[in-house]
C-alpha cells in the first residue's frame, strides 16, 4: 500500500507541475483553481484516518501538502499578492463548500432513497471542529508560509531556492499540523502521535517536492505568455 501512496504523491506532484506550465502559457487562474480543487479534497479526505508507514495520519495529507508547493509557484515566479490572493479565494471555496454541505445533507431525501441518503449523511457530514479546525491552521499555516518564503528569498537574495521551498514548507506545515490536529481530535485521539505522523508525512511530501520545484520553475521559465 506505501508503494500506492507514493505513487499518488507522485502522480499529484506532476498535476501540479503541469497546471503551473498552463498557468504560465494561459494565465495563473489555472494554479488558483487547482489550489482550491485541492484544498476542498483535503477538507472532506481528513475525516478517515488512515497509515503511513506505521504513522496514523489525516486522508487529506496528500493533497493539502500540494497546497504549500502551489503557494510556493505562486510566490516565486507571481509574487507574494498574487499567493495571498490565491489563499483567500481557497478559503472563500472553502466556506462556500461547507455550507453547501450542510444545506445538502439537511435537505430531506426522496422517499425512495432515504438510505442512500444516510450514507451520503455517513460519508460527508463534517463535524464542527474539523472545519473550525481546518479553517484556523489553513489561515496560519498558508500566512505563515507565504511569509517565510519571501523572507529566505530577501536573506538569501534570490538564491536558494531549495532552501526557501523546504524551509517555508516544513515549519508551516508543522505548524498546520499542530492547530489541526489539537483543534479537530483533541480529546478524541492521542493528539502527539498523529501530529508527528502528519509532520514526518508532510516532510517527506516536501523533500519529494524539491527536485518538482526545481523542474517546474525550469519549464515555466522557457514557456512563452500566449497573448
Amino acid at each position: 500500500m506505501i508503494a500506492i501512496v507514493i505513487l499518488w504523491i507522485l502522480t499529484t506532484l506532476l498535476v501540479v507541475s503541469f497546471a503551473a506550465i498552463l498557468a504560465k502559457k494561459y494565465g495563473v487562474e489555472y494554479l488558483i483553481g487547482l489550489m482550491t480543487a485541492l484544498i476542498i479534497m483535503a477538507n472532506i479526505f481528513a475525516a478517515k484516518i488512515v497509515t503511513f508507514g506505521g504513522f496514523a495520519v489525516p486522508a487529506g495529507v496528500i493533497v493539502f501538502s500540494m497546497t504549500f508547493l502551489i503557494t510556493d509557484i505562486l510566490s516565486e515566479k507571481w509574487g507574494k499578492e498574487t499567493a495571498r490572493k490565491a489563499l483567500w479565494i481557497g478559503f472563500y471555496a472553502n466556506v462556500v463548500f461547507v455550507l453547501s454541505i450542510l444545506i445538502v445533507i439537511n435537505w430531506p431525501a426522496a422517499p425512495f432513497a432515504a438510505e442512500f441518503a444516510e450514507k451520503f449523511k455517513e460519508v460527508l457530514s463534517l463535524t464542527p471542529r474539523i472545519v473550525i479546525a481546518g479553517w484556523v491552521a489553513y489561515l496560519i499555516s498558508q500566512n505563515h508560509d507565504i511569509w517565510a518564503f519571501h523572507f529566505w528569498k530577501k536573506k538569501t537574495k534570490g538564491k536558494y531556492l531549495w532552501w526557501r521551498n523546504n524551509a517555508s514548507t516544513i515549519v508551516s506545515q508543522l505548524i498546520d499540523s499542530v492547530i489541526f490536529i489539537t483543534i479537530a481530535f483533541y480529546g478524541v485521539f492521542p493528539i502527539l502521535p498523529l501530529i508527528l505522523g502528519q509532520w514526518v508525512v508532510k516532510i517527506i511530501i516536501a523533500i519529494l517536492d524539491t527536485p518538482f520545484m526545481y523542474l517546474i520553475i525550469s519549464f515555466m521559465d522557457k514557456v512563452k505568455t500566449k497573448n
